[in-house]
């Protein structure tokens, strides 16, 4: 049997009519689907996204499900902050301790993160982050009660602070803020407080003096906070210039005039132990401040590009005024111009461009190093680890300067440089009341640790050393 060799025109034809034959059937299909589709009940649509607005009748915030791509940076930040603490700080601060001291040094940062957290499911996450009056939050979430709705349904109610991801999660991300500012105290007063007096000034300083303030700035009813439309003082602190480092320092100064100076001092452990807690807390820090943005969006990354360049200026120029004043540049000097600069920039890192983060940085350096010297030196103080020097001086920086640099593009209110001169003296009227505060109540707080169990170690056991009187081992 033999077949014709096929024309062209055969061809053409019989690819025109297996075209044909598709067209139909994809219409078949498309038709049986669109079908389906309305068949299929309103009801299945699922519940809607949760979602912030500055009108509350159109917020969402009940039965709502939450941003998978902002819960996963703020998880991220979770952990990133919570770094800083453990092992960063510890690290950070025991490179400069007396070898003697070390284990004390890391046990204080490991036992502060465990009773903060415990005290923080109790209530202090409630009378901080919840609302109530303008200068503490109520109980409602006091032992995490009513914190999920249904994790089987993927639906809850969120934090008003933050609409787009579990309460949960934000808990948690601000709990690692209030583990580290009285984490950062204890720089001050190291080598020389008892332990058990450390974790009564500790928990008390939280419960009096760390909720109201984080209320007071960050609270959605808070009198200081730029976010609540009836504040009384509209001050801008991204990530904690006030609540964290200007807080933390000066019940730090406080913690030094009471206790008095150690009875000898020696040189640093390792500074290395102090070079890694010092990179640990830079790479944590893109999650205090890019994490505070409490979105995987554009101002989370501009605040972590304006983070890393104010914190490179600083370092860098401590090293150099260093340089110049005493000779030779140190490894514990750069570390500490790079955490002044981290300080500096947190409370503006949502707030300025990448200029204003130079300019920051530049003057974190220089006056941190003043602080951390000349301002020392001057009044007489031990703060062993400079953490008013650092932090206090700082964070107060970097507060008066958000107001300076503030961009309206980048944070929704313009600063000094474009023409909004109020805003400097907010963040002075800020800087004030957190500082005045805090120095009355933690001077008291240390007060009645004192008179009940006493602050200070005896002559014998500073001697010896905290880690083997107190704890019972030694660093070989």
């Amino acid at each position: 049997m033999t077949f014709k060799k096929p024309t062209r025109a055969g061809l053409l034809a019989l690819a025109l009519g297996v075209l044909f034959a598709l067209f139909l059937s994809m219409s078949v299909i498309d038709h049986s689907y669109a079908e389906e589709a309305a068949a299929a009940p309103a009801a299945e649509a699922g519940p809607p996204a949760c979602a912030g607005n500055p009108d509350p009748k159109l917020a969402v915030l009940e039965k709502c499900t939450p941003n998978s791509g902002d819960t996963a940076w703020m998880l991220t930040s979770m952990a990133l902050v919570l770094m800083m603490t453990i092992p960063g700080l510890g690290l950070f601060y025991g490179g400069m301790v007396r070898k003697k001291n070390v284990g004390d040094t890391v046990m204080t940062s490991f036992a502060i993160t465990c009773l903060i957290s415990i005290l923080w499911l109790i209530f202090t996450y409630s009378l901080a982050f919840r609302s109530g009056t303008p200068f503490i939050g109520g109980l409602d979430r006091a032992f995490l009660q009513g914190i999920v709705s249904d994790i089987s349904k993927g639906i809850g109610n969120p934090n008003p602070l933050a609409p787009t991801i579990p309460e949960t999660v934000y808990l948690c991300f601000q709990l690692t803020f209030a583990i580290i500012t009285p984490a950062l105290i204890a720089g001050a007063f190291a080598e020389r407080m008892k332990f058990s007096a450390m974790l009564w000034f500790i928990g008390l300083w939280a419960i009096f003096v760390y909720s109201p303030i984080a209320h007071w700035v960050w609270g959605p009813d808070g009198f200081l906070a730029s976010g609540n439309s009836d504040a009384w003082v509209k001050v801008l602190d991204f990530a904690g210039g006030t609540v964290v480092h200007i807080n933390s320092g000066v019940a730090g100064l406080m913690a030094c005039l009471v206790l008095g100076k150690r009875k000898d001092t020696g040189p640093n452990h390792n500074m290395v132990l102090t070079f890694i807690g010092a990179s640990l807390l830079w790479v944590g820090w893109f999650g205090f401040n890019a994490g505070s943005a409490v979105s995987a969006g554009m101002q989370a990354g501009m605040a972590m590009t304006v983070t890393h360049m104010a914190t490179a200026s600083a370092a860098f120029t401590w090293m150099l005024v260093e340089w110049m004043m005493r000779g030779k540049p140190t490894v514990v000097g750069i570390c500490t111009g790079a955490v002044a600069g981290l300080v500096a920039i947190t409370p503006a890192s949502g707030f300025v461009g990448p200029l204003g983060s130079l300019c920051i940085g530049i003057a974190a350096g220089i006056l941190c190093y003043w602080g951390c010297t000349g301002l020392k030196h001057m009044l007489g103080y031990d703060d062993a680890l400079d953490a008013f020097g650092v932090h206090a001086v700082g964070g107060a920086v970097g507060a008066l300067l958000t107001g300076v640099f503030a961009v309206e593009q980048y944070g929704g209110t313009a600063g000094l440089i474009e023409g909004n001169a109020m805003q400097v003296v907010n963040q002075i009227e800020g800087i004030v009341i957190v500082f005045v505060y805090d120095a009355i109540v933690s001077l008291i707080i240390l007060k009645i640790v004192d008179i009940f169990i006493g602050l200070r170690v005896s002559d014998e056991v500073e001697r010896e050393g905290l880690d083997l009187a107190l704890h019972g081992e030694t660093v070989h």
